[in-house]
C-alpha cells in the first residue's frame, strides 16, 4: 500500500534533521502529501502543577521559539508549503493523533531514541504514539551505529 499523506511529527532537537530526511525520501518516492507538526507541552506538565508562578510569559517565549525554529526546519527540509506546517500546544500523543486525523494522514513519522531499561519503563513519545493511533507509524532510528554494531 502507497502512503498518500504524511504527518512527520518532530522534537526541534539537533536529532530531528533525520526525521525530516527520512521523511523528505519518502515523499519523493511516494510523491505524496506532508504535515509538519512539533506540540509544546505546557510548563505545568514539565514541573507539575504545583509551580507557585506564572510560567504564562516563558511559555509564550518557548512558543514563539518553537515556531521560529520549526518553520526553518521545514524550509531547509524543502517541506515547507502552505498551511502544512503546525505548531500545537498541549499533551503530544493527543495532539499528534488528533491532527493525523484531521488531515487523514496515513503514516505518522517520528523519530526513536531506542532507550532500554529504566527510561523504556518511564516510556517515550514514539511508544506513546504507538496507542490508539489512528494510522501507522514509522519511527526512525535516530541511534548513530558503528560498523560494529
Amino acid at each position: 500500500m502507497a502512503y498518500s499523506h504524511l504527518l512527520i511529527a518532530i522534537d526541534l532537537t539537533e536529532d530531528c534533521h533525520r526525521v525530516l530526511e527520512r521523511a523528505q525520501q519518502l515523499c519523493q518516492a511516494l510523491a505524496c502529501q506532508t504535515t509538519l507538526v512539533h506540540v509544546v507541552e505546557p510548563l505545568t506538565l514539565a514541573f507539575g502543577g504545583d509551580v507557585p508562578m506564572d510560567l504564562s510569559l516563558l511559555q509564550e517565549q518557548q512558543t514563539e521559539q518553537a515556531q521560529h525554529k520549526l518553520n526553518i526546519l521545514a524550509e531547509q527540509h524543502q517541506l515547507l508549503k502552505e498551511n502544512n506546517c503546525h505548531l500545537r500546544y498541549g499533551q503530544p500523543r493527543q495532539e499528534i493523533h488528533l491532527l493525523a486525523k484531521e488531515h487523514n494522514c496515513d503514516l505518522i513519522i517520528v523519530g526513536s531514541h531506542g532507550r532500554h531499561g529504566l527510561a523504556m519503563l518511564l516510556g517515550s513519545t514514539t511508544k506513546d504514539l504507538l496507542a490508539d493511533a489512528p494510522c501507522d507509524v514509522l519511527a526512525v532510528d535516530l541511534q548513530i551505529h558503528t560498523a560494529d554494531d
